[in-house]
């Protein structure tokens, strides 16, 4: 799922796979020409790999936010690169990862 800046869902795409989705739903903006994705964010069913920090990087993703744990790796390039990460969203709640709150002060 890609929801733009105003918060709105814009692309939603499925497949058993969660790399497979999000390459889907990024190529589906690709294609509608909204490349780079600035301040967009990314929404996954699953877990957060670096994989798919990877792919949110290189199409100008500003955050992600997914229902599972990130990997360490991930969190570690989500960091060098200043994306916003977010897990464990539930009934609106999220474990906000980065930026730390440390890093925000």
């Amino acid at each position: 799922l890609l929801v733009n800046p105003k918060g709105e869902p814009i692309w939603v795409r499925e497949d058993v796979g969660r790399h497979n989705a999000v390459d889907k739903v990024i190529g589906t903006a690709l294609m509608d020409g909204a490349i780079p994705l600035h301040d967009w964010t990314l929404v996954v069913s699953g877990r957060i790999g670096y994989e798919l920090v990877q792919k949110s990087i290189c199409a100008g993703i500003s955050a992600i936010v997914g229902v599972s744990a990130p990997t360490s790796l991930a969190i570690d390039l989500a960091s060098e690169f200043g994306l916003t990460l977010l897990a464990f969203a539930r009934n609106g709640v999220a474990k906000h990862y980065l930026p730390s709150i440390e890093s925000a002060k």
